[in-house]
């Protein structure tokens, strides 16, 4: 996939570029304003209630919302935006869904069985769901489905992958299905509830593959009545829908009749329009205007954050000087201020973090939070012990009279704006560092990247619905190459870590998996492939007449199937 998730960056979208360094007062602690319980441990969990309508709507009206960016295409079998996440589930289904604590639970698929030997996974289908055109939803559509993610026409960068050990399917009736895998593979259900994997109609897979990105015909609960490129889009309600997921509670089609989406990347535009009423609802809240949000009577502000990878203010080249050397790697990571980048890029929305796993991602262990944390003195104790010792004129490290000093490639955009780079460049200063920034166009960044032409890459999150993100962000098999786009930006290549990441692939049993998982936590806090920075958030803000916001199990964005307006609400 292209960048490492470069469009899937929305977390800082709209970001004011404020002062470069760390704040010279600590910054408010942002605990506070995430939504959910996060315990003295670390640990996050959320209120169930926060997943399911709690009472009937008010059928009826139109929702004008905004987000800061268009994804492109609605053939999300070859996309990897982040906005698909919630884009999706407006106009197609998945095959599964996720429960209030994580377990899988039907939608599409009313139950499964899963070989003893992990290998073969058997769907009982419902037998009454049809897409917009007409076309029944069915074994067959699910074979269609499958095929046209791994299809190399569709130039998947992220379902094909993610249902990569997929070899073939096998149409036992018309409403049971069998996946037959390469290998066990304990992700491949959960990846199946991901908005990427998404149901299209069989009919245009088959007649019309490219239509799909304009006038996409799902199976969801509205259609997509226009859409204009980087302008916005309109959807209609589908009057017969009556098959959302049973964990969300809500029965029937939706209440809304209309959602009118608007692109505004403007942040400020995005504030103003709702707050003078002009919008209801803003799918990438500006961070620097959530306080004034929050004292607001009329508007809520949800922040919310997504399973898996944490951002990362940059990856290391663990082939390349000076990151070859683990210790140096360390050293940069105990060196750079979560805190302050934290306040820098959220104003106090972004819940700082040093270690490699998302606080509400399964598996996820507490243990290693603190192993990386901000410690200058640990910094140069380190840069001591692997032989930099001395310093130049400028006050930069050296060693047989070579100087601490590399260059951060960069992107320019709002998942990565440049006073975030210039903070990480002013911490590693102050611990004898010079890191250059060389902010380069997307083609080239690519170019670079792929030829493995760089010391460090800065920005990127991974969010997916399992811990096996780490899997693709750090095991061997994952690094990229000329013949191959893989999202291993580190190039790591640990046989321990690829030990426990394949193992995991492999295992259920919950107890081997949390095994596994923390073995792995720990050893990434000893590898330091890149450094993470902070919890990979979801800001969004509506006005206080939008009501039954219930949040998507799979990626903690909105459900817009169970919304509706308040009329009488300011």
């Amino acid at each position: 996939m292209p960048i490492n998730h470069w469009s899937r960056f929305g977390l800082l979208l709209g970001l004011l570029l404020v002062g470069a360094c760390s704040p010279d007062t600590p910054p408010p602690s942002s605990m506070q304003r995430v939504d959910g319980h996060l315990d003295a441990q670390g640990l996050l969990s959320y209120d169930p209630s926060d997943y399911h309508q709690t009472r009937q709507g008010t059928p009826g009206g139109t929702l004008r919302m905004s987000a800061a960016l268009d994804t492109g295409t609605f053939d999300v079998h070859s996309s990897y935006h982040g906005n698909v996440q919630w884009l999706a589930r407006i106009v197609y289904d998945c095959l599964l869904y996720q429960d209030e604590h994580g377990k899988l639970s039907p939608w599409l698929a009313k139950s499964w069985d899963v070989s003893q030997d992990g290998k073969t996974y058997t769907f009982h289908l419902r037998d009454d769901v049809t897409f917009s055109d007409g076309e029944k939803f069915n074994a067959e559509a699910l074979r269609v489905n499958l095929e046209h993610m791994r299809d190399p026409a569709t130039k998947s960068p992220l379902a094909a992958a993610y249902i990569a050990p997929y070899i073939e399917g096998r149409i036992i009736d018309d409403y049971t299905f069998e996946a037959r895998l390469r290998e066990p593979y304990s992700p491949f259900l959960y990846v199946l509830a991901q908005s990427w994997l998404s149901m299209v109609s069989p009919k245009q897979i088959r007649e019309a593959p490219r239509s799909i990105a304009e006038h996409p015909i799902g199976s969801g609960p509205f259609v997509l009545q226009s859409y204009t490129r980087e302008q916005g889009a309109t959807f209609i309600k589908r009057a017969d829908y009556h098959w959302a997921p049973p964990v969300t509670r809500h029965v029937g089609p939706a209440y809304l009749d209309r959602i009118e989406l608007n692109i505004v990347p403007e942040a400020m535009t995005r504030y103003s329009t709702l707050q003078s009423k002009r919008s209801d609802f803003t799918l990438d809240a500006p961070a620097q205007n959530t306080a004034a949000m929050r004292a607001s009577q009329n508007l809520v502000v949800r922040n919310r954050i997504r399973m898996a990878s944490p951002y990362r203010s940059l990856t290391f080249n663990t082939l390349r000087f000076p990151f070859d050397d683990v210790r140096v790697r360390k050293a940069i990571a105990q060196a750079i201020d979560r805190d302050g980048l934290a306040w820098i890029a959220g104003f106090g929305e972004f819940l700082p973090k040093s270690d490699y796993l998302a606080v509400n991602t399964p598996f996820y262990d507490p243990a290693y939070r603190d192993v990386l944390k901000y410690d200058v003195d640990a910094a140069n104790r380190q840069l001591d012990e692997a032989g930099w010792t001395q310093r130049d004129a400028q006050g930069y490290r050296l060693k047989d009279g070579r100087r601490l000093a590399a260059q951060l490639l960069g992107f320019e955009s709002p998942s990565f704006p440049s006073n975030v780079a210039v903070a990480v460049q002013a911490d590693v200063k102050k611990v004898g560092m010079q890191l250059t920034i060389q902010m380069l166009p997307l083609a080239q960044l690519s170019d670079r990247r792929t030829a493995g032409n760089y010391d460090a890459i800065g920005g990127g999150y991974w969010h997916t619905n399992t811990p096996d993100g780490l899997y693709i962000l750090y095991h061997s098999d994952s690094r990229a190459s000329p013949g191959k786009s893989g999202n291993n930006l580190s190039n790591l290549s640990d046989p321990h870590l690829d030990q426990l990441l394949s193992a995991a692939r492999r295992a259920h049993d919950p107890l081997q998996l949390q095994a596994l998982y923390s073995a792995a936590q720990q050893r990434l806090t000893e590898m330091v492939p890149a450094v993470p920075d902070f919890e990979s958030q979801v800001l969004i803000a509506y006005r206080t007449a939008v009501k039954g916001l219930i949040f998507d199990t799979v990626h903690n964005t909105p459900f817009f199937t169970s919304v509706w307006l308040d009329q009488e609400a300011p």
